[in-house]
């Protein structure tokens, strides 16, 4: 495959996933270019998040064994990878006044998240010159898994947002919870053998069933829920 055609095909299972969680958003859309600006901060990510990982890996000596995968499952790709995306969306978008209703969460958190996934996809496809069949499993796996584990990590912003007397319980939930996931997850697909093969697809269902509990709920949650029903009410004005 030629490379601007990889890259597209790299890129497209990330952006086609971002407009399904931004059209969502039952009541008020958030601005297009604060998504896109925290998309492309989840782009410019990849590049300290490596570095990171490779003081890690070189701090820890980690050789080829069952604790070496659980530690590199864990610790050098879920808890780094979702701190610096939660760290971004603590410092940059929770106090912001876009973040007007619980769904906005989960919007920006995928936004970052996906904006991360998206140039690792396109630098792998790059690396390793993949196929279609391969780009396809990609989008289906590891792109996807990490939109949902943003979905987890957004859901609980919102909750933290919106009920100031539990912040620091949900803010942690909004770190933890997806870093569970995300390491559970990649400790399965280290080592694609018949048995883990057989744990990811059960693990990514879950997950989807879930992204789906948590995006009803948030957008149930809106202030504008209200609103948007009294509106209907009266026949949309």
């Amino acid at each position: 495959m030629e490379i601007i055609p990889l890259i597209i095909a790299a890129a497209a299972p990330g952006l086609a996933l971002m407009a399904y969680f931004y059209l969502k958003d039952r009541y008020v859309p958030e601005p297009i270019p604060m998504v896109g600006k925290v998309f492309l901060i989840g782009v410019l990510l990849v590049f300290p998040t490596m570095v990171i990982q490779r003081g890690f890996y070189l701090w820890f000596g980690i050789r080829e064994s069952a604790a070496g995968e659980l530690l590199t499952a864990f610790v050098l790709s879920a808890a780094v990878e979702e701190f610096v995306k939660w760290f971004v969306l603590y410092f940059y978008i929770f106090k912001h006044k876009v973040f007007d209703e619980p769904y906005n969460g989960i919007v920006y958190a995928t936004a970052v998240s996906l904006g991360f996934a998206t140039l690792e996809n396109i630098m792998y496809a790059l690396a390793f010159s993949l196929d279609a069949l391969t780009l396809f499993l990609r989008a289906l796996l590891p792109v996807s898994a990490h939109a949902l584990f943003a979905v987890i990590m957004g859901n609980y912003f919102g909750k933290a947002r919106f009920s100031p007397e539990s912040e620091r319980k949900y803010l942690a939930l909004a770190l933890w919870l997806p870093v569970f996931w995300h390491g559970v997850y990649d400790y399965l697909v280290m080592k694609m053998d018949e048995l883990r093969v057989w744990l990811v697809i059960p693990l990514m269902a879950v997950l989807w069933v879930r992204g789906i509990r948590h995006i009803n709920r948030a957008n149930d949650r809106s202030p504008y829920r209200s609103v948007s029903m009294g509106d209907q009410a009266n026949g949309g004005g």
